[in-house]
C-alpha cells in the first residue's frame, strides 16, 4: 500500500545504484476504472524535470526509493500523453464534488495499491488522516494510537477512483459517478486485490456492475475472510446466482462460513444440480481431502477411442473447472485408470482407452488430511489427485491450485504455532494484545520507572532523616540513572529474542551454530554494544555531576549489563531452538518477557550493588 504524499521526494536510483533525482509526481491513464501508473516524473540535477515510462523502466518500488532497471544513460524520456493525469499537479489538494454526499471535499492524499508489479490508483483520501499523513506519517500513527486507547478510531475517508469521472482537462473539479465500463478488463485476481482495500459499501457498488461470471471469479480470488462478507452484503438472489456460477468446492467453502439459515435460503434458490453438489461437499470434514475436492471430474470408459475422448472433451470443456487428466471408470464410477492430456494428444485417434490408460494410480480418501494430500501431490508432481471411497468409487479430484492454497495455509499455521503467535490470529486477536506484544519494552520500562521512582523518593526521605544506611544515597543515584537508560538493555534483550524467532522461522538446522560458537559470535557484538552503551552512561553520569570515578563506574556497570544480556540472549535462543526442534511451540512474547525481565533485573541489581561499592570506596578513601 502506498500514498502519494509518502512517495513524493523519494530518490530515483538507476540500475548502477546512482541517485538520478527525486520523485515529484506520477501519472496515471484515466481511461481505466482502477488506473495504473503509467509514468514517473522526477527532478534531476539542478531541479531539471524529467518523465519516463513506468512500465519500461521501473524495476522495483519500496518505502525508501524507486529503483530503475537500466543505467541513467540508457533511459529514453517521454512526455505526458493526452489520456494521462499527474496526481500531484492535477489532483492533490484540489476540490472535488461528492455527488453522494452533496458536498465539495478536498483531496488530501491519494491511495495506490501494488498488484502484479503494477501500481494502481484506488482513490482519493478526503479525511483527517490524509491531512495528518501529509504533515508527517508519525503524526498520523500517533493520532490513531491515541484514539484507539480511548476506544475510538481515526477512519480513512476514501472516495474510490471508480466513482470519479473527469469533467474537463484542467481538473478544476472532478465529478463523482459510478463508472465501471472497463472493470471487466482487469484480471479477477487484480480486482480482488483492489476490493479487499475498499469499504463494504464500495465493494457492493463494484459487484453491482460486474456480470455473474466475472463476479464469481473475483469472489473466488478474495481472501477467505472477505468472501462470506461479500456474499452476505448481496441480495439473496444475486448471491445464489454467484454461488451457482462458482466451482462447487469454492462455493462450499463460502456457504460453510454463512449462518445456517442464510445458507439454506441460498441453496434453495439454486438449481437442484448445483445445490446437490455443494451439499455433498459440506458433508465432509474441514481440512480433509473431501473438504477441498471438486466433484467435477472428466471421466471416460475403456471402450472409447482417443478420437471419441477428444470429442467428449470438446462437449464438456466449459462445464469443467480444470482438465488435467482424464479418468477411466467402469460401472458405478469405479476408478480403474488415468490418462494425461499429453498422452491423449500424442496417441493415434483409433487407439482405445484401455490400451492407453495407466492403472498404477495415486489416490486419496475423503477423510485424509488436506496437508497430506497436498504433500503427496507435491512429491509426485501431480496436477490433480483423485479422491475415492472404500470401494474405489471416484468422488472427485483435488486440483493443484487447491493444494497450493493448503500448503500456504498450513505453512502460516505452523509458523504461528512455532512462534507462539497463533493467539493473535482470528477474531480473538485484539488491539491490546498486539500493542502489548510490540511495545513490551515500553511496558517493562514504565513499570521499572514507576517502581524505582517510588523507591527512590522513600529512600531519600530516610537518608535525609538519617534513618537509612550510609550507602543508600549512592545506590539511589545509580539505580535512578539506570532506570532512565534501561531502554538500552531492554532493546538489546528484545533484539536477542527476535533473532531467536527469526531462526525458528528459517528452520535451517544445518546452519545453526552450537551454543559455544553462538556465544563467541554474539560476544563480539555484545562487546561493541556494551562499549557504546558504557560511553553513553559515562556521559550521562558526567552531565549529572557524578564525578569522574562514579561516572566511570556507572559506565562499566552499564556496559557489563549489556554484554551479559547478549550472552543470556544467546543461551535463551539456543534453548528456544532446541524446544522448537522437539516440535514444541515457542512463544515469541514469552521469549521477549524472559529476556527483558532478565535485562531489567540485572541492570538495576548491578547498579544497586555498584552504588553500595562506590560509597564504601569513598568512605575508605576518606
Amino acid at each position: 500500500m502506498y500514498y502519494l504524499s509518502q512517495m513524493l521526494g523519494k530518490p530515483v536510483v538507476d540500475a548502477s545504484g546512482d541517485e538520478i533525482g527525486i520523485i515529484n509526481d506520477i501519472a496515471i491513464a484515466t481511461g481505466e476504472v482502477f488506473p495504473r501508473v503509467t509514468s514517473l516524473a522526477f527532478l534531476g540535477p539542478e531541479k531539471t524535470p524529467f518523465m519516463l515510462s513506468w512500465r519500461k523502466y521501473v524495476a522495483q518500488i519500496d518505502a525508501e526509493q524507486v529503483l530503475l532497471n537500466v543505467p541513467a544513460p540508457e533511459i529514453r524520456f517521454s512526455y505526458l500523453q493526452p489520456d494521462e493525469v499527474l496526481l500531484h499537479r492535477d489532483l492533490l489538494n484540489k476540490q472535488i464534488v461528492d455527488t453522494q454526499g452533496m458536498k465539495i471535499v478536498r483531496v488530501n492524499d491519494l491511495k495506490l495499491s501494488e498488484s502484479r508489479n503494477q501500481l494502481r490508483l484506488l482513490g482519493a483520501e478526503v479525511g483527517t488522516r490524509g491531512i495528518l499523513r501529509g504533515i508527517s506519517p508519525t503524526l498520523e500513527n500517533a493520532a490513531r494510537k491515541a484514539l484507539r486507547l480511548i476506544g475510538r478510531d481515526l477512519p480513512e475517508t476514501l472516495i474510490a477512483w471508480n466513482y470519479m469521472d473527469l469533467l474537463d482537462r484542467d481538473l478544476s473539479q472532478v465529478k463523482l459517478s459510478v463508472t465501471h465500463k472497463r472493470l471487466h478488463e482487469l484480471h479477477p485476481a487484480d480486482v480482488a486485490d483492489i476490493l479487499e482495500q475498499l469499504s463494504p459499501s464500495q465493494r457492493a457498488a463494484v459487484f453491482a456492475h460486474l456480470d455473474n461470471e466475472a463476479a464469481a471469479e473475483t469472489i473466488s480470488e478474495l481472501e477467505d475472510e472477505y468472501q462470506a462478507d461479500v456474499i452476505d452484503d448481496l441480495s439473496e438472489r444475486r448471491a445464489s446466482d454467484l454461488l451457482a456460477e462458482m466451482d462447487p468446492d469454492d462455493a462450499a467453502d463460502i456457504v460453510g462460513d454463512l449462518s445456517r439459515e442464510k445458507a439454506e435460503r441460498l441453496l434453495r434458490l439454486m438449481g437442484v444440480e448445483d445445490a446437490t453438489a455443494i451439499r455433498g461437499l459440506l458433508g465432509y470434514k474441514e481440512k480433509t481431502a473431501g473438504g477441498i475436492m471438486t466433484p467435477e471430474v472428466t471421466t471416460v470408459t475403456e471402450e472409447m477411442s482417443v478420437a471419441g475422448v477428444i470429442e467428449h472433451l470438446r462437449d464438456i470443456a466449459e462445464e469443467q473447472e480444470s482438465i488435467y487428466y482424464v479418468y477411466v471408470v467402469e460401472g458405478d464410477r469405479h476408478l480403474t485408470g488415468v490418462i494425461s492430456l499429453r498422452d491423449l494428444l500424442l496417441a493415434q485417434p483409433e487407439t482405445l482407452v484401455s490400451a492407453l490408460a495407466k492403472t498404477d494410480l495415486f489416490t486419496s480418501h475423503p477423510d485424509d488430511d488436506q496437508e497430506d494430500v497436498a504433500d503427496q501431490m507435491s512429491k509426485y508432481d501431480l496436477l490433480a489427485l483423485p479422491v475415492v471411497d472404500e470401494t474405489g468409487k471416484l468422488l472427485g479430484i483435488v486440483t493443484v491450485d487447491d493444494a497450493l492454497d493448503v500448503l500456504e495455509e498450513e505453512a502460516q499455521e505452523d509458523l504461528a504455532i512455532a512462534t507462539g503467535s497463533s493467539h493473535e490470529r482470528g477474531p480473538a486477536a485484539s488491539l491490546w494484545n498486539r500493542l502489548w506484544r510490540r511495545s513490551l519494552w515500553i511496558a517493562v520500562w514504565a513499570a521499572a520507572l514507576l517502581g524505582v521512582t517510588s523507591w527512590s523518593m522513600t529512600t531519600n526521605e530516610q537518608v535525609s532523616a538519617n534513618g537509612g544506611p550510609f550507602w543508600l544515597a549512592a545506590a539511589v543515584t545509580f539505580v535512578s540513572g539506570a532506570v532512565l537508560l534501561l531502554p538500552l538493555a531492554l532493546r538489546t534483550a528484545e533484539e536477542s529474542s527476535s533473532r531467536a524467532v527469526a531462526e525458528i522461522i528459517e528452520g535451517d538446522d544445518d546452519e545453526r551454530p552450537s551454543l559455544n560458537r553462538r556465544i563467541f559470535a554474539e560476544g563480539s557484538v555484545g562487546l561493541a554494544m556494551g562499549l557504546a552503551s558504557g560511553l553513553i552512561a559515562f556521559g550521562y553520569g558526567w552531565v549529572r555531576h557524578y564525578g569522574p570515578e562514579m561516572s566511570a563506574l556507572f559506565g562499566i556497570v552499564t556496559g557489563l549489563s549489556i554484554l551479559l544480556t547478549v550472552f543470556f540472549g544467546s543461551v535463551l535462543a539456543d534453548a528456544a531452538l532446541r524446544r522448537s526442534d522437539r516440535d514444541h511451540s515457542v512463544s515469541a512474547t514469552a521469549l521477549s518477557v524472559v529476556a527483558m525481565l532478565f535485562a531489567a533485573i540485572l541492570y538495576l541489581g548491578l547498579s544497586y550493588l555498584a552504588g553500595f561499592v562506590a560509597q564504601l570506596l569513598m568512605r575508605a578513601g576518606a
